[in-house]
């Protein structure tokens, strides 16, 4: 069995994570789905979001992401 046999969905938020992620993705292993939290607010009045650092990673590389709000968690 090789790196493409296995389909990875790979969970993860915080920004130690993405190394994670980013071995999984230059190792050529399929990843087929990333889930994480949702956007959180920033800013003085809380009106801007801020995807976690692991979605920022997912959309530029990968082509699913989602978040555990999506899931109705």
């Amino acid at each position: 069995m090789n790196s493409k046999d296995i389909r990875i969905i790979f969970m993860g938020t915080p920004e130690f994570a993405v190394e994670s992620l980013k071995a999984l993705v230059e190792n050529d292993y399929n990843v087929v789905a990333v889930v994480t939290q949702p956007d959180k607010p920033v800013g003085r009045h809380q009106d801007k979001l801020q995807p976690s650092a692991v979605k920022q990673y997912a959309l530029e590389r990968l082509t699913s992401t989602s978040t555990s709000e999506d899931e109705g968690s």
